[in-house]
């Protein structure tokens, strides 16, 4: 398990920007838009492995305001809408997508932005492959950001809750982790129309209470199947290697696309996507609701 330094670290660029890296990306070109992709269904998997097991980190640095997400069809703010659909509360996330035998399709998740130096090069390198990834924002990036979540949108990708402040969820009671999740929905729901209907929970920490507020709330709870730890930062070659070392059918990659200098993660995508395709592979999302 990685220290808590280590892990404080990378999230300390969530509270400002810098410039590094920006030089190693500007060979990203634009291309146009296209359609959403066929649908995938998720299965719940066993626990997490070793190698994708929850690393500590700090809890959230400062308590949030409760949010109004679940007042505003009573308190009349905004149009009317349906409350999002309460779902059966599960004790395990999913880890791998359930597809039609023979299928070779896998899932791309990026997690932590949006971040304008970083997250627009990721949605050109998809765009110009005609691909969908999903992307598990976070509030605190995304309040700010809402044009690059209706970009997301626009493209076909799904966008799912990763709290506002990344905190570690199984450190917090039920009360204060509410409005980390909640207000995300809010700010998603504002952004795009709609709210988030996946979950991933901050270094993979989840707890009976997470799993009961992320279902109340609509939400699917999703992990990963193989981690490319581009958060390390351990150079395009290893990113590279560790994603293609760990194609399957079914599986769900984790990236990043925010969190600190996220060049690397950029370079690796541009690099191996190609050879997934190449390989067969079929690289898509899992439908807009759950199971």
């Amino acid at each position: 398990m990685k220290n808590d330094q280590k892990l404080f670290g990378r999230r300390t660029v969530l509270r400002g920007f810098t410039a590094v890296g920006v030089a190693a990306l500007t060979g990203c070109a634009a291309d146009g838009r296209t359609s959403a992709p066929p649908s995938a269904l998720p299965s719940a998997g066993a626990s997490a492995s070793a190698s994708a097991a929850p690393a500590a980190g700090p809890p959230a640095a400062r308590a949030l305001a409760p949010s109004a997400y679940r007042l505003r069809p009573i308190a009349g703010y905004g149009p009317q809408r349906a409350a999002p659909p309460k779902l059966r509360a599960r004790h395990k996330p999913i880890l791998s997508m359930d597809f039609e035998h023979g299928d070779r399709a896998m899932v791309l998740t990026f997690d932590d932005g949006p971040d304008p130096r970083y997250t627009p090069h990721i949605l050109r390198i998809l765009r110009k492959h005609d691909v969908r990834a999903m992307f598990f924002v976070c509030g605190e990036m995304a309040v700010d950001n809402k044009d690059l979540l209706r970009e997301m949108a626009d493209d076909g990708h799904l966008i799912g809750n990763h709290t506002w402040t990344h905190p570690q969820l199984n450190r917090m009671t039920r009360s204060q982790m509410r409005p980390e999740i909640e207000r995300t929905c809010e700010v998603i729901d504002d952004a795009v129309g709609e709210p988030p209907a996946w979950f991933r929970a901050p270094y993979g920490a989840w707890n009976g209470a997470a799993f009961r507020l992320g279902a109340d709330l609509g939400m699917e709870p999703l992990a990963w199947t193989v981690d490319s730890l581009d958060w390390t930062t351990p150079g395009t070659g290893t990113i590279v290697s560790r994603v293609l070392d760990g194609a399957a059918p079914g599986v769900v990659v984790l990236n990043h696309d925010a969190g600190g200098n996220r060049a690397q993660s950029v370079a690796g995508l541009r690099a191996y996507l190609p050879r997934l395709l190449d390989d067969g592979y079929r690289i898509t999302i899992p439908r807009r609701r759950g199971i």
